[in-house]
């Protein structure tokens, strides 16, 4: 199974989200790859490749803290398994 993970962050732009976030999977051994972000009118996405291989925490312990971050933060965090989101482009 792939031990790449997707994370999306969405919600009204300020400072600190991307620190926060890098923060958080940084206390989780969990390696960014790949970074895009866009700021729309005061909207602010992110989308984040993600490697937890060399992580000692599980998927879901990793996915609760960024989720819990999220609120911290006021944004919508979304985690998923990079095969997943390959696979739901091939059905």
């Amino acid at each position: 199974m792939s031990q790449q993970i997707i994370v999306t962050v969405q919600g009204v732009d300020k400072v600190g989200i991307v620190a926060r976030v890098a923060a958080v999977l940084a206390e989780h051994q969990v390696n960014i790859e790949d970074i895009k972000q866009t700021l729309m009118q005061g909207h602010f996405v992110m989308f984040m490749l993600c490697d937890i291989e060399g992580s000692k925490f599980s998927f879901r312990e990793i996915k609760d803290a960024l989720t819990e971050t999220g609120k911290e933060l006021g944004m919508e965090v979304w985690v998923q398994r990079k095969e997943i989101v390959d696979n739901m482009h091939i059905i």
